[in-house]
């Protein structure tokens, strides 16, 4: 780098010739620390009809946060799902979303404008040094946290400008409603719809892949049928939270080897109706051994006796496969007696 890049009046040290044509530098330290500049009083410290304006100023945000958080909680019950508006430039959207979102962004934008002004124009603002110290926390170091949080306290105004106080507890005591409502929209309530299926009395029992009607011949000795409900279809919209409560598995038992009296009465000939859903975690069941009449769930190995009430005899299943009970109509097809006795699926107290 040449000297003309760096005149010598831009130099941090100033260079003398001595008398033997030496030079020295003076001793000057170029980072010497410059201090803090004047204090510079804003107007709200000089002025109290400012400083009520701006004690004024942060309680409407903080009230303004507390009727957002009333119009998100009256926007959750009043808005539907599928209600939607049209909002320029962005054209459709959920009437719902919106108004959520709106209502909660100026409740938390509030608090945080209303805070940041409350430090900007009545908290003090006085520059204050203070030398490292170490770690450890000695007396004296405690004793002056305390007095510097004293101080802080008194400073902030906190206990004199108590419309701000009252307001700002009153917007952070009711922003957390918002997430309070939300916990709503995890789901519907299950109320009793867990404890009932599609199957009523006189329901028939329609083949999973030919769609028709079962007759008792339709099903030989050691094989595995599949069936639904009578009426539900693979289009239908509801078709995939229905068929997870009311699949079912078929098979047909010679009545000497079923072992369970409440099976044996609720068959008809040997043929008889089994929940396709696992109890352990509700997966399907599609493994049938027709030599010891036990299915597996593929899941986790779950093992249930079919000629013996469906219990389970590996496993971490909780307990049996539900039964459903059977007839034949008039008509010779195999029609349900009513829906199963108990909720289908994993352990009731689960599912609420």
């Amino acid at each position: 780098m040449s000297s003309q890049e760096n005149p010598e009046e831009n130099l941090p040290s100033v260079q003398e010739k001595t008398e033997h044509g030496s030079v020295a530098v003076a001793d000057e330290n170029p980072f010497a620390d410059p201090g803090l500049p004047p204090h510079e009083h804003r107007v709200q410290d000089i002025d109290e009809r400012a400083a009520k304006r701006s004690e004024r100023a942060v309680a409407f945000l903080f009230t303004l946060s507390m009727l957002a958080t009333i119009g998100f909680i009256a926007s959750y019950v009043a808005f539907p799902v599928d209600k939607s508006v049209y909002i320029f430039p962005i054209g459709h959207i959920s009437a719902l979303n919106f108004s959520l979102g709106m209502t909660l962004g100026v409740a938390l934008f509030c608090i945080g404008a209303g805070a940041v002004h409350w430090a900007r124009t009545l908290m003090s603002d006085v520059e204050v040094a203070d030398e490292r110290h170490p770690i450890e926390a000695e007396p004296e170091v405690k004793a002056k946290v305390m007095a510097d949080f004293k101080a802080g306290a008194a400073e902030s105004q906190f206990g004199r400008r108590k419309l701000i106080r009252n307001t700002m507890f009153g917007a952070l005591a009711m922003v957390p409603l918002s997430g309070v409502v939300l916990l709503r929209d995890l789901g519907p309530l299950p109320e009793d719809k867990l404890r009932h299926t599609l199957w009523s009395k006189g329901k028939l029992l329609v083949n999973m892949n030919t769609n028709e009607p079962l007759r008792p011949s339709d099903i030989a000795v050691g094989s595995l049928t599949f069936a639904k409900p009578e009426g539900l279809e693979e289009h239908d919209h509801d078709f995939q939270k229905e068929i997870a409560k009311a699949a079912l598995m078929i098979v047909r038992i010679q009545p000497d080897d079923i072992k369970d009296k409440q099976e044996l009465e609720w068959s008809h000939e040997g043929v008889v109706a089994y929940s396709k859903i696992c109890t352990h975690v509700g997966c399907p069941i599609s493994l049938y051994e027709q030599q010891t009449h036990h299915v597996l769930c593929p899941c986790h190995q779950s093992t249930f006796d079919l000629s013996d009430g469906a219990r389970v005899i590996f496993g971490p299943a909780g307990h049996a496969l539900p039964q459903l009970r059977i007839a034949v109509n008039e008509e010779g097809y195999l029609e349900a007696l009513g829906d199963f006795a108990e909720p289908v699926g994993p352990a009731f107290w689960e599912r609420g």
